[in-house]
C-alpha cells in the first residue's frame, strides 16, 4: 500500500471516529444492560407479581379478554393483542383511536385462563429510559436515522481501521504488547489488540443497529408495497368496524398456517394492519424462525381469511436484526458473551479517546509521535 493510499484511509478512519466515537460509546453503555432487560424486569419486579395458573389449564376466549380490557378502558379502542411466549398471559394495547400516538396507549396484562388483569406494569423505569436513550435519545424518528448515520461512520471507521492495521503493524508481531514501553505505548497495543478482537462483533451489531433505525421508513414501505398487493380488493371501501370475533380471527390464522405460533394481533385502522382486517402475524417455533414473521389478514366484518403472505426480504432483515443486535438467539450463554464483547468494545473506546487526547499533548520526542507507530484501530487517526 503506498503513501497516498494510506493517507486517503487515514483521512476515512480519523474523520468516521472523530464524529461517531462519543454516540458509540454511548449505544454501548446504555446497550450492556439492555442485553439482560429480560432478566433485570424480572429481577426489579416489572411484571409484577403473578402466580401462573396450574400447566394445562384450559384457556379462556380471546374474545372475553378483549371485552375485560375494553371494560376497563370506556371509550378506547383495541389497537394490538400480543401473547407471552412463556407463559399464558395475553396483552392488549388500547387507545383513543386506531391512530393513537405512542404516549397515548395503554398497556394491561391479563391471565389467559381466567381474563383476569394481572398486576400493571412499571412503566418509566430505568430500563425503559436506557431503552429510549438507545433508540432515539429522546428524539423521535429524527434521533434513530441520526444514531442510524452514527453506525455508519462506525462502520466506516472499523473497515478503515482494519485496512490501516497491517501497514502499522509491519514492524511488530500481530499481537505484540510492548510492556516495558511508556504507558501510551501499552495502551496503544492494548487498543489494537482488542480492537482486532471485536472488529467481526462490531460490524454485525452496529450494521443491525443501523437496520433497527430504519424501522419506521421499512414498515410504512411493506405498508405502501406487499400490504397493498393483498387488499387491493378493499381499495376505496370505507373502513370496517371490527364486528368479527377475534378468536374466531385467531383460528383462521392458525389454519392457514399449521404449526406456527401467533405473536400478536393488530386491529384495523393501525400502524400494521389495515381499514379493513385483523392481522395476524404469527411465528415459526425454532430458534431462528421464530423471529421471522408471516402476517394473515381476516376480513374484521366476515372473519374470513384474505390473504397470506410472508413478509419481504427487507422487512424478515429488520425482524433479524432486533434479537441478533441484543444476542437474543442462543439465550443466557450468547447473552453473556454479547456482554463480555460490549465491555471489550466501551475499553477500545474509551481508550481510543485518551489515545487521541494525550498524543495531542504530546512532545515530539514521545516515541509514539516520533516513530511510525500502529495507529488505533478505532481511535481517529493523527
Amino acid at each position: 500500500m503506498n503513501r497516498k493510499t494510506v493517507r486517503a484511509w487515514s483521512f476515512v478512519h480519523k474523520w468516521t471516529s472523530l464524529v461517531s466515537t462519543a454516540f458509540v460509546l454511548m449505544l454501548c453503555l446504555t446497550g450492556l444492560p439492555l442485553i439482560f432487560h429480560h432478566e433485570i424486569d424480572d429481577l426489579l419486579g416489572a411484571h409484577g407479581a403473578w402466580t401462573p395458573p396450574p400447566e394445562g389449564a384450559p384457556l379462556t376466549s380471546l374474545d372475553a379478554v378483549l371485552a375485560r380490557a375494553l371494560a376497563e378502558r370506556p371509550g378506547e379502542v383495541p389497537i394490538f393483542m400480543s401473547f407471552d411466549e412463556d407463559r399464558p398471559v395475553v396483552n392488549v394495547t388500547t387507545g383513543p383511536s386506531a391512530a393513537a400516538a405512542e404516549g397515548q396507549m395503554h398497556f394491561a396484562s391479563y391471565d389467559w385462563t381466567s381474563a383476569a388483569p394481572l398486576p400493571p406494569h412499571s412503566e418509566g423505569g430505568v430500563m425503559d429510559v436506557l431503552l429510549k436513550l438507545h433508540t432515539d435519545m429522546f428524539l423521535g424518528l429524527p434521533g434513530m436515522l441520526f444514531l442510524g448515520l452514527m453506525g455508519l461512520l462506525l462502520f466506516a471507521a472499523v473497515v478503515s481501521g482494519v485496512v490501516l492495521y497491517a501497514p502499522f503493524m509491519k514492524k511488530l508481531d500481530f499481537g505484540a504488547l510492548r510492556l516495558s514501553r511508556s504507558r501510551r505505548v501499552k495502551w496503544l497495543d492494548y487498543h489494537n489488540l482488542l480492537g482486532v478482537v471485536t472488529v467481526a462483533w462490531l460490524s454485525v451489531v452496529g450494521l443491525t443497529g443501523v437496520i433497527n433505525t430504519l424501522s419506521t421508513p421499512i414498515i410504512a414501505y411493506w405498508q405502501a408495497d406487499q400490504l397493498a398487493q393483498m387488499t387491493a380488493p378493499y381499495r376505496g371501501l370505507p373502513p370496517a368496524r371490527a364486528e368479527a370475533s377475534i378468536q374466531a380471527a385467531v383460528d383462521a390464522a392458525k389454519a392457514a398456517r399449521p404449526g406456527a405460533w401467533v405473536q400478536f394481533v393488530a386491529f384495523p385502522g393501525g400502524s400494521y394492519s389495515t381499514e379493513h382486517h385483523y392481522a395476524v402475524f404469527m411465528q415459526g417455533g425454532t430458534p431462528l424462525t421464530k423471529h421471522l414473521l408471516t402476517p394473515a389478514l381476516i376480513d374484521a366484518r366476515t372473519g374470513e381469511l384474505t390473504a397470506i403472505r410472508s413478509m419481504p426480504w427487507y422487512a424478515q432483515a429488520l425482524l433479524l436484526s432486533g434479537p441478533l443486535h441484543f444476542g437474543d438467539y442462543g439465550g443466557l450463554p450468547l447473552k453473556i458473551l454479547w456482554a463480555l464483547l460490549d465491555i471489550v468494545t466501551i475499553v477500545v473506546l474509551g481508550s481510543g479517546v485518551y489515545l487521541w487526547l494525550s498524543r495531542r499533548r504530546a512532545p515530539a520526542t514521545d516515541p509514539v509521535v516520533a516513530e511510525l507507530e500502529p495507529r488505533p484501530v478505532l481511535a481517529p487517526a493523527e
